[in-house]
């Protein structure tokens, strides 16, 4: 249907750094222990988030489109495009679905998605923010869903502020029927909040969290790069998790900083090892930080003021620091990212796409901005924390996940710190997982700092 109706266009191009041109993918796995019917009915999924998204979410309803040097979510009123759902049927046993789960096969389990960033020169981006696919056993025995969201719409809080929403509307339906007036738990916020009163014109910031690079020798698909990596998963008991809090405590650090240190120094050091000859190269730390509360943003808000926190040092340092030396690194880099900073690294990303444009129509070869981890430093430590999430909380009306696999990112450096399903971030009562990547021949069961944690490795 086409018809002359007006459009409202929603901006995602706060951030065009490639950082958040990717989409992420994670996996719930839900146990039918009764194998009662009903259990996830389809019809009450799509009705939940239709509803959540045409009248809180209207942003995820819409699709890519390309405008002017831009790229927005463009939401029409004659084409309104409900997140796609897709659903199979799969004659399988729960043990096998759920070692699927666990080891991520996105192929099976989750919608398909382009494997490359998206930018405003695709000749044709239409493609949608969100999506989703659901899996049900014959058995019926369980249902998984996967869902995949692309990174620039949505950071990892409002993502799981997104999932407690539609779960619990979900369950109202499931449990009331047809409701008049429904108040979602958390506020549906896409816009950007105005971070311009932090910016201090008499103060000037060196960005490292950034670099530039030639776009002729960059492809746009993201490149795990030519060495197998394996993904390993660290688990910390709660007495190790105890002792971390206890020695960052003594040196007015918090628990992910020296946690940080620990995996930094561990990866550094086993890698040195192997190769004395990497010493006078570069490690390199980064991890994104949620800025919210120190740009006085309220967590409720689901735009997300987020940015990347860098330390640079060589392998031999690192390798001859205690880790209580690296956790202070780490606590400075995360400490600079003030509301000030945040405001300058926000400027300095749109000065420079707004000279890349410049350059490109004045046939000049420009550079484009890029993160930091994409360069080639010898031992890479790049972060993600998400055990503040509230991933385990997700009640669609049928009880809570028994499993949510994080994304898989198979590139060397990355780590995940993510909650088991007991977990609580305030009183550490369950184990804490770290999934790491790094190349196979890389066995950090042979870390002395790691060896503790090391669980299963994960091809």
């Amino acid at each position: 249907m086409t018809t002359d109706a007006p459009e409202t266009r929603f901006s995602i191009s706060n951030n065009p750094s490639y950082l958040y041109q990717a989409y992420f993918s994670y996996i719930l796995e839900y146990k039918n222990g009764t194998q009662a019917d009903g259990f996830f009915d389809l019809e009450l999924l799509k009705k939940s988030l239709n509803i959540l998204v045409r009248k809180h979410y209207k942003p995820v309803a819409g699709w890519f489109q390309a405008h002017n040097n831009s790229i927005d979510v463009v939401y029409y009123s004659d084409k309104f495009n409900d997140p796609p759902v897709t659903t199979q049927t799969l004659d399988m046993d729960y043990d096998t679905l759920s070692r699927h789960v666990h080891d991520c096969n996105v192929k099976l389990l989750v919608p398909a998605a382009p494997p490359a960033v998206v930018t405003f020169e695709d000749p044709d981006p239409d493609i949608p923010m969100i999506m989703v696919k659901v899996t049900y056993l014959e058995s019926k025995k369980a249902v998984v869903l996967g869902v995949t969201y692309h990174h620039s719409l949505m950071d990892g809080t409002a993502f799981w502020t997104f999932m407690a929403n539609w779960s619990a509307l979900c369950k109202h339906l499931h449990e009331h029927g047809e409701i008049a007036e429904f108040d979602i738990p958390h506020p549906p916020t896409f816009e950007f909040p105005d971070i311009s009163h932090f910016h201090n014109p008499s103060k000037t910031f060196e960005h490292p969290e950034y670099i530039l690079v030639n776009p002729n020798q960059f492809s746009k698909r993201l490149q795990p790069g030519p060495e197998k990596i394996v993904e390993t998963i660290l688990e910390i008991s709660v007495e190790q998790q105890q002792a971390l809090r206890q020695q960052a405590r003594d040196i007015g650090v918090s628990f992910t900083e020296i946690l940080c240190a620990v995996l930094w120094k561990g990866v550094n050091s086993l890698r040195l090892e192997l190769n004395p000859e990497i010493g006078s190269e570069s490690s390199l730390y980064t991890c994104t930080v949620n800025s919210r509360t120190r740009a006085g943003v309220s967590n409720n808000l689901c735009a997300s003021p987020v940015t990347i926190a860098s330390r640079e040092q060589t392998v031999a340092e690192i390798a001859a620091l205690e880790v209580c030396d690296i956790a202070q690194l780490v606590h400075q880099a995360i400490g600079k990212c003030t509301g000030e900073y945040l405001s300058s690294s926000y400027r300095y990303l749109h000065h420079q796409f707004k000279q890349e444009q410049d350059d490109k129509c004045n046939g000049r070869a420009g550079k484009k901005v890029m993160c930091v981890f994409a360069n080639s430093a010898s031992v890479k430590c790049v972060i993600a924390t998400s055990r503040t999430f509230p991933i385990y909380s997700t009640d669609f009306g049928f009880g809570t996940p028994e499993y949510v696999r994080p994304p898989y990112w198979p590139y060397d450096g990355s780590m995940r710190i993510w909650p088991t399903p007991l977990y609580d971030a305030r009183s550490s009562n369950a184990p804490l997982h770290v999934y790491v990547c790094q190349p196979e021949y890389i066995d950090l069961s042979l870390s002395p700092l790691l060896a503790q944690f090391t669980k299963r490795n994960i091809d």
